[in-house]
Parts: structure tokens; sequence; C-alpha cells
């Protein structure tokens, strides 16, 4: 396909200030034309496409391809590539088509490379012991067994030695960047591999790394940007000045307004501007966008960090060596700071300066609130409150992620397994403290936390409503399908499909899974010598069989519950359970709906109206925020709780026509 140039050719070239060490080691495609080949010069082995069309550059000035003020070493172009004022030079890259490169400094490949593949980032806690080797297809339940499953040596090095198998087969002496690529005004690009559809503007220093892009989720870096050590997935955004130094940056992720970011690992959709993040193991939609936040030596996932939120991870005494955990859905208001080691649980809100190690794992759904110095918690309080509604609405919604190739696999259901079985536990650990400390314990101490006797009663009715509506909904959605005649079909239906689900569940980063599934791969992969791919499938598999696990869960919950095996059950007792999953809805959107009451009293409109009455307050108020009947949302819990009225009313009105 590729020719040799012409005599001809070589004194245009010659004419149009080109040079070459040796003109012979320069081929082309059919088509070429020398006449867009300027003020260039050539070493090594060169290859030049095609430049036939004209480009459109920001701001709307076309300028034909071809190549202008550059130097060249070992370069492969494709066609209808635009390469000009390249200051320094590009060496051992091969570049796709279409790529447009203006005002660059330099872009190459120094010996051998793996492109960021295989590299270790100290991971949750700095001192060591945790590091992961990052590459392209990491993911975040991979990551989380890598993390947080040392406990397994045999199988944490068998998965380190495919990784770094992987890595190997990356390495090479010349990088790539891809098709339809923009690099307009770019510093120092070095052991970088570039995929399609990139757009890199500004961008101040790139070293050892791979971008991800593609045509499905472009990959786009703006000003002032330094990346080291890095792997970046598809549809990543970094803007402002941001610093990301041995990171895993996963798919949809936005960085921006000068965000710094070192030794950790970033999953689907996270979220940092302005502020910090060192050694974080940040799970999907884990959040932050102050300039004050800190963000060290954690796990998070599904976090929205407040501004000023902190965290310790040594007390200057063996070091960094702390580390802690906010199970998925945490949220710290501004100005809390958390000493670790602590762990706070699922969907928790900490308000507050926290110095005494807590751990809330099994009282979800819960506030921790400093008093006085002390940690205070209030189980279950935040069951009821809008936010925690409004948040597991809004992150299905808010998935930037393009790629059909999806590397995390993502369960948004709040009431789930996981949390449930957290929330029958909690019931449990509340009433031992009362068999404990009596009934008319004023203050209740649980792991350096204390319980108001009050919040201890609430947070075990709070915990029995969000149990009652999960066993009612799964039960609901086993049965409302199936063709119901008799009391042997309604059992019938009832069979689970399988035993996997039986037991405790756990939370791997967004992959919500039976922990004997997850035992059974990490068995696999020990025994069987597992190839990454086939991991990435069986987790895969443990997502898309969720409802069917969740089903023989939550059964054996209902068959503790009515005192039998789904094969005696009566009709009765089947509609004492729906009946039970319609009051604990209702009472739980009630509890939502009188929340969300709150953001439309007096006090929310202080600061409206500045210049006038009350009148004119409430006035301003409602032009701003809407009236409480018309906010979309509120209307949308009423609108729930009616079709979920509906919903029970159906089924009750199918079982009364059973046999």
């Amino acid at each position: 396909m590729y020719r040799t140039l012409t005599e001809a050719e070589i004194e245009q070239l010659k004419q149009q200030g080109c040079e070459a060490k040796d003109w012979s080691t320069i081929e082309v495609a059919p088509g070429f034309d020398a006449a867009y080949v300027q003020q260039t010069r050539f070493s090594g082995t060169i290859r030049m496409g095609a430049f036939r069309s004209e480009i459109e550059l920001p701001g709307g000035l076309s300028v034909h391809t071809g190549i202008c003020n550059a130097t060249l070493h070992n370069v492969e172009l494709g066609d209808d590539c635009h390469l000009y004022n390249i200051h320094n030079y590009i060496a051992n890259y091969r570049i796709g088509s279409n790529t447009c490169i203006e005002n660059v400094n330099a872009i190459l490949v120094d010996g051998r490379t793996t492109f960021g593949n295989g590299v270790r980032v100290a991971v949750m806690n700095e001192g060591g012991g945790r590091e992961i080797p990052i590459f392209d297809e990491l993911s975040a339940s991979l990551a989380y067994i890598l993390t947080l499953y040392r406990h397994r040596p045999k199988m944490i090095a068998e998965v380190e030695r495919q990784i770094d198998a992987y890595a190997e087969s990356q390495a090479a002496e010349t990088g790539e960047i891809g098709s339809n690529v923009h690099i307009l005004n770019c510093g120092s690009i070095k052991n970088v591999k570039i995929g399609d559809y990139a757009e890199l503007s500004g961008v101040s220093r790139l070293k050892n790394g791979t971008i991800n892009s593609n045509v499905f989720a472009p990959v786009r870096l703006g000003s002032g940007v330094k990346c080291t050590d890095f792997i970046i997935a598809s549809g990543v955004t970094i803007g402002d000045s941001t610093l990301v130094e041995k990171c895993f940056v996963g798919q949809g992720c936005i960085f921006d307004k000068h965000y710094s970011a070192c030794e950790s690992l970033f999953f689907s959709n996270c979220q940092g501007m302005h502020g910090e993040a060192c050694a974080i193991f940040a799970g999907p939609y884990t959040v932050t966008h102050h300039k004050s936040t800190l963000l060290i030596a954690g796990m998070f996932s599904f976090l929205n960090a407040g501004s000023g939120s902190n965290q310790s991870n040594h007390m200057y005494k063996l070091g960094p060596i702390h580390q802690g955990i906010a199970e998925r859905g945490a949220k710290t208001t501004s100005d809390s700071y958390l000493l670790w080691p602590s762990k706070i649980g699922a969907f928790s809100l900490v308000m507050g300066r926290h110095t005494n190690h807590s751990d809330t794992s099994d009282l979800p759904f819960s506030y921790l609130i400093e008093n006085q110095s002390e940690s205070f918690l209030v189980p279950g309080a935040n069951l009821r409150t809008v936010g925690t509604i409004r948040d597991a609405q809004k992150w299905p919604k808010r998935d930037n992620r393009k790629d059909p190739n999806r590397l995390d696999q993502i369960n948004f259901n709040l009431l789930s397994p996981y949390t449930v079985q957290k929330m029958w536990r909690g019931r449990e650990v509340l009433d031992e403290l009362v068999a404990l400390s009596g009934e008319n314990t004023t203050i209740y101490g649980y792991r350096n936390c204390k319980i108001r006797n009050s919040s201890l009663r609430h947070g075990r009715e709070l915990y029995s409503i969000g149990i009652q509506k999960f066993l009612g909904n799964s039960l609901i959605s086993r049965l409302e399908d199936k063709k119901l005649k008799s009391l042997a079909d309604v059992r019938a239906a009832l069979k689970p499909d399988s035993q996997s689900g039986l037991g405790d569940w756990v939370d791997l980063a967004g992959l919500i899974a039976p922990k004997g599934e997850v035992k059974r791969l990490l068995d696999d992969i020990e025994s069987k010598r597992m190839s990454l791919r086939a991991i990435r499938e069986r987790l895969q598999e443990m997502h898309a069989h969720y409802y069917s696990y969740e089903w023989t869960w939550a059964l054996e919950k209902l068959e503790q519950v009515w005192g039998c095996g789904y094969q005696e059950v009566t009709l009765e007792q089947i509609r004492q359970t729906i009946e039970q999953w319609q009051e604990a809805v209702v009472r739980l959107d009630r509890m939502v709906y009188d929340d969300a009451r709150k953001e439309f009293d007096l006090n929310s409109q202080t600061g409206f109206g500045v210049d006038g009455d009350r009148l004119q307050a409430e006035a301003d108020f409602e032009e701003v925020r809407g009236s409480f009947e018309s906010n979309s949302f509120v209307k949308a819990v009423l609108e729930h709780i009616e079709r979920k009225s509906e919903l029970g009313r159906k089924m009750l009105a199918i079982l009364e026509s059973v046999n």
C-alpha cells in the first residue's frame, strides 16, 4: 500500500523547507500530495497518509490537512491528519486518521512503557499493604476485592499475576494516538496512549498513562491539567488545572476547578472539584465539590461530601496507617470530621466532629451527630428524609456513561438484601441494648456512640417499616404477573429459582451480591486460575441474576415472619404481609412528605422579599421555589402513595379470587 517518495516529491519537499536524514525511510500512501507538507524535519521511519480534506478549527476557521512546522521521528500518520506548530517534536507514535495536533510542545514515547497499566496505587493505606495494580479494564467490584480481601493472599496473588500479564501485553516502544483526536495548545505528552475522539486542549503535562476515549464516550482534558501514572476510562472530563497522580479514573467521572488527587481509585460517575483526595477508594458516585474538603485513606461510594469535610488517618505515632469506611449512600455535612479508624453505616449522615472511632455499620440510615464533643447516633432517621429518597432517584438519572462497554456493575436499589439485612440486624442490636441496660435507661452506649432512649425506640420502628416495605415489594413482584387460581398456584409462584442468595450480602462498590456467590468466585480464582475476562463475566452474571438472588433471600425472611415454609403458607398470611406492606409504604411516604414540607416553611423563606413585608417574602419565595403543592418531588410522592395503594388493592383482590 505504501510507497517511497519520488525524486520530484523529494525536491518539492526540500523547496518547501523540509529536510530528512534519509529520504528513503519515508513512505507515503496512495493519493499523497507533497504540497501539504511544509517546514518539517523527518528522521527514523516515517509513514504518511493522504491529505485530501479540510478541517474546521474552533471558531470556524477551516484549514487544509497536512503538516507544517514540525519535527517527526519514527511516526506513522493516517489519512487527513493536521499537524501544525509542533514546538519540539513527535517521536515514536502511530497516529490515526483525521487527527488534529496544533501548538504542542512534545509528544513522545521514551523507551519501553506499559502506558500506566500495572502501576501500583497505595489505596486506603498510605503506609502500604493494599497496593492495587491499575489497568485499562479495572472495575469497581474487582478493585474492591483486591483492596479489602487481603486475608486471601493466594487469590490476590493470582489476580495480580493476571493484571501484570495484561500490562506486559500492552508494553511497547511506540505509542498510539487514535483517529479523530484533537490535541491543541498542550505541553509535554510522554508515554501516553490516546484513544479515538479524545479532546486535549491546553493540557500542561501527561506522563505514563492511557486515555481510553472512543466514539461513544470521548475523553476531554482541559487547561492546565497534569496527569502522571494514570488510567483514564471512557467518557471522562478533566479540566481547570486538575492534578492527577497514580490514579484510576472510571467511566463518566468529572474532575474540575483545581482538584487534586493522588494514590486513589475513582469509579463510575465520581465528581471532584476544588478539593483534594489522597489514598481513597472512591466507588461510584463519590462526589465532592468544595475547596476545603479532603477525602483521605477511606472507602466511599454514593457519597456526597459537604464543604470542609475532613478525616485524619494517623495520630502522629506510627504514621498514616489508619483507614476508614463510609458505606454506600453516606453523607457528610459542612465541617464534619472523622478520626480514622471509623466505619459509617449505609445511607447515614455525619454531622459535626467525631474522634471516638465510631462503628455504625449495623445501624444504617442513621444520623451521627456531635453533641458537646460526644457522638450521638439516631438510628434509622435517614429512612424518612426527603434527601435520601431524592438521592436514590437522581443517581440513575446522572449516569454519565455513554460507552456500551460498561466496566462497573451498579445496583441503584435503596432497599436491597444488603441494606435490609443491616436493618434486620440493627433491630436486633437495639433490642439487645434494651435487654442489657433496661427499658428506662436514658442513654445507651454502643460502639463509641450514644443513643437516646427515644431515638432507639423510634429507630426500631423505622427499621420495622423499612423491612416490611422491602419484603412486601419482593412478594408482590413475585406474584404480580402470575396466573393465580389456587393456593397451589400461589405456593408454586413462591418457589425460588435457586438457593443462591441465602445468608449475608455484600456491596462490592456498586454491585450488590450474596456473600456466598462472591466466595465461590474467589475460590474459583484460586483453584481454576480464571482469566480477567472470566472474572469480569462472573461479576456481570451476579449483577444480572440480582433479582433471582434477592427473592431467595427475601423468601427466607418471609418464612421467618410466617413461621412456616412457603409450601405451608396460607392465603391469610400472604394477605397480612401485603396489608402490612401497604401500611409501611404509606407511612414512610407520609414521613417523606412531611419532611419535604419543611423546605417550604417560614424559616425557609428567610432572606426572600428582602425589602418588603411577609406577603412580599411569600410571593418572592413562591416565584423562585414554587409552591409546596406544585413541587415535582412532592407530587411524585403523592402519586407513589396512590400507585402503591392501588397495587396493594389489586393484589388483595387477586388473592380474594384464589380458591
